[in-house]
């Protein structure tokens, strides 16, 4: 377990992480309701966009949410992602669960 200060500091990185993603997902909102007013999309597909941003961002939550030694590992998880290109499509886990629950 690190210090204080590095558990600090992951909560931090944890916090930054979640921020920029969470303005992510906020995006596809905005341009739902964007393409609604244009015409482009009806009132029910902008609901399903919303629902959908609901469930990705409570999977964004639960990951960016652990506390003590776990935020450590989360942050430690993020900065690997950043080293290696890798990232989590937090929109594509908030689609529906198929049928099978997956």
């Amino acid at each position: 377990m690190g210090s204080k200060a590095d558990r600090r500091i992951a909560r931090e990185r944890v916090a930054a992480y979640h921020q920029a993603r969470l303005r992510e997902l906020i995006e596809q909102v905005g341009r739902a309701v964007d393409r609604l007013r244009a015409g482009q999309l009806d009132v029910f597909e902008v609901d399903e966009v919303i629902h959908r941003y609901h469930r990705a961002a409570q999977r964004l939550w639960v990951f960016c949410g652990p506390s003590g030694a776990q935020v450590e590992s989360t942050a430690d998880l993020i900065e690997r992602m950043g080293v290696t290109g890798e990232a989590i499509d937090w929109w594509q886990r908030g689609r529906k669960p198929s049928a099978d629950g997956c």
